[in-house]
């Protein structure tokens, strides 16, 4: 088998809402859910032997446990279900998208793995069958299965993909702090009471970043609340100009600013190396 070079996307949460448990199962979420260039690298091929070798390299290629994360528990669930077989396979992942940061790297790889194996590999699983594999590896990892703009309408994980690009420039910066999605969930006190979607225009530019505008993400207050300088970089980002919003993307901690043009993008990512040195940030547009 040649070996194959694939790029795994990172996700971006321009809202989020949290909903009340129900049957003390998982929080209902919605969330208007896109896509930018920023990606990580995943070389793939066969080899011979008993053992997969998975390797980790790239600027955040630390705090991956090499025993357990999405990648090994895909090929886990694979092979519970007798695929791939007796196939092993070396599989190196260039990490730019940065860890716990919300941007659903780990996912992403996931997701983009097992749309690779699917393929090439020809298991021939249906819809329903890859979704079920995804959602035992992640939450997140079925929605990733396709690189389109989706909305998560919070009511038993129903997903709607939008056909429309929403063409955002924006600019991501990561504070270099590690959060814990489970953590944050779970000091969380900011819940959305009524369930009730409005439409959201995508056709409309003006009305969809109106819309986003208005929006929010429930969880941030519980980010801010652990870490205070999340919420010094979303308002340094907010006043900033041709900045139409900014919030933590997920459960943080990275953020986001959404600019009514790239250049503004590019010229407050210099204001940020100024401001904030130590953070990381990157220019991007959405997919």
């Amino acid at each position: 088998m040649k070996k194959f070079k694939i790029k795994s996307f990172c996700k971006i949460n321009l809202s989020l809402r949290v909903f009340e448990k129900k049957n003390n199962k998982h929080h209902p979420i919605r969330s208007i859910i896109t896509f930018c260039g920023l990606h990580d690298l995943i070389c793939v091929h066969k080899i011979p032997g008993l053992t997969d070798q998975i390797i980790f390299s790239g600027k955040f290629k630390n705090n991956i446990n090499y025993q357990s994360n999405t990648v090994t528990k895909l090929l886990s669930q694979l092979r519970a279900r007798n695929f791939l077989k007796k196939q092993v396979f070396k599989i190196n992942i260039k990490k730019n998208i940065p860890q716990g940061s919300g941007l659903g790297g780990g996912s992403s790889n996931a997701a983009t793995l097992l749309n690779f194996f699917n393929k090439k590999m020809k298991l021939k699983l249906n819809k329903n069958k890859i979704h079920n594999i995804a959602r035992q590896v992640g939450f997140d990892v079925p929605i990733i299965l396709k690189k389109r703009n989706t909305l998560l309408t919070g009511k038993k994980d129903e997903m709607i993909r939008l056909n429309k690009k929403f063409n955002l420039n924006m600019l991501i910066v990561y504070p270099n702090i590690i959060c814990s999605t489970k953590k944050i969930y779970k000091n969380n006190r900011k819940f959305t009471i009524a369930n009730t979607q409005s439409k959201i225009f995508t056709k409309n530019k003006h009305k969809l970043m109106y819309h986003l505008i208005n929006e929010t993400n429930d969880l941030e207050e519980a980010v801010l609340n652990s870490y205070p300088k999340v919420g010094k970089l979303i308002d340094f980002l907010k006043i900033q100009k041709g900045c139409y919003f900014s919030r933590i993307t997920g459960s943080g901690s990275a953020c986001i600013g959404i600019f009514s043009d790239i250049k503004s993008a590019i010229l407050t990512k210099k204001l940020i190396k100024l401001n904030f040195p130590n953070y990381w940030s990157v220019v991007s547009k959405s997919i």
